[in-house]
């Protein structure tokens, strides 16, 4: 009897001291970016998701699709090593950024036993099919559009504002572009007269001189995607850097990186607090072992209000003292003086 005692008990601490080590060796976490490593809106998440987790003692292994700069093939091809790596290296959780490699890759692992976290998605929960997933969940990116508005109005009070947007042809827009449009439906003191979607760089260039004195205030959405004469796509920064000398409209958007590049205000959304709220959703699903499913996907409510004042200058507005101080105010272009 008291061998088999001794035997119990040492089997148990035997048992407790593999699970231990089991429970130390670190997390296998693989982040598939929709964009590439060197933009700063997905290091902004990356940062927020490992602060919000909390666990330094992780193996982190990174897929980039980089969709907007490669082709459908390129990302395809992308996607499929990041299939490939879940498969076979079967991580503990899958962080997945920006709505591109939610239509690649996480679909296809809906009611999979490996849990997914998103964060900076723009399309709803329910149109992935995430709403009957039960490893799911993650963080909508919903623009500040009134909170912008605001802030403009504090630059150029206006009684009614008249407005245009710049799209391209990103899937992305058409969720942002819906969501504008239904804010607009409750309000008639502001209007957008004109929704522009140029398919090249100097499709770009005559919509936005066009323009010029017709409405008061453009907002720059999508502007990765306006091809070259030699097929490629305009960087973003010379497209930003093109229209802060080019147009003298008022500009503004919802990136703090659109601001850093010349577009004059913003109520932005944080790459960060994206994360941020991620990463705490992991720590959830990872340590306290609670569902995917039982965390509700929700945005990040948080706002920041931005102002280039170079580009300020350059419209030769001068922008109250009191507006300055509420807000990040940016004093140079990324580009240089």
């Amino acid at each position: 009897m008291k061998f088999a005692r001794y035997f119990r008990l040492t089997f148990a601490a035997c048992f407790a001291a593999l699970a231990s080590l089991a429970y130390a060796e670190p997390l296998k976490i693989l982040h598939v970016m929709s964009y590439g490593a060197d933009w700063s809106w997905t290091q902004d998440q990356l940062r927020g998701f490992r602060e919000g987790l909390g666990i330094s003692d992780i193996t982190l292994r990174v897929v980039e699709l980089d969709a907007k700069h490669n082709s459908p093939e390129q990302i395809k091809a992308a996607a499929k090593e990041a299939i490939d790596m879940i498969e076979a290296w079967k991580p503990d959780l899958v962080y997945t950024s920006d709505d591109v490699v939610q239509t690649e890759v996480a679909v296809k692992f809906i009611n999979s036993k490996i849990p997914f976290v998103y964060s900076g998605v723009n399309k709803e929960h329910k149109d992935y099919g995430f709403d009957k997933a039960s490893n799911i969940t993650g963080v909508l990116e919903r623009e500040h559009f009134i909170g912008t508005l605001n802030l403009l109005r504090e630059i150029k009070p206006s009684s009614h504002l008249r407005l245009a947007i710049v799209l391209d042809d990103d899937p992305t827009w058409v969720g942002v572009a819906n969501r504008i449009r239904a804010d607009l439906a409750t309000r008639s003191d502001v209007e957008v007269v004109e929704w522009l979607q140029p398919k090249t760089f100097e499709e770009y260039k005559t919509a936005m001189l066009a323009l010029q004195g017709k409405v008061d205030a453009v907002g720059l959405l999508g502007v990765f995607l306006f091809k070259k004469p030699d097929g490629k796509f305009a960087d973003y920064e010379e497209v930003l850097h093109w229209t802060a000398d080019n147009s003298k409209l008022i500009d503004f958007s919802f990136w703090d990186t659109r601001i850093e590049r010349g577009t004059l205000l913003a109520v932005t959304v944080s790459g960060v607090e994206q994360g941020l709220l991620a990463g705490r959703m992991a720590r959830r699903i990872l340590v306290d072992k609670v569902a995917p499913s039982s965390i509700a996907p929700e945005p990040t409510a948080k706002g920041r209000p931005m102002i280039s004042l170079a580009r300020a200058r350059k419209l030769g507005l001068s922008i109250n003292s009191g507006v300055l101080l509420n807000a990040e105010v940016l004093t140079r272009f990324a580009w240089g003086p």
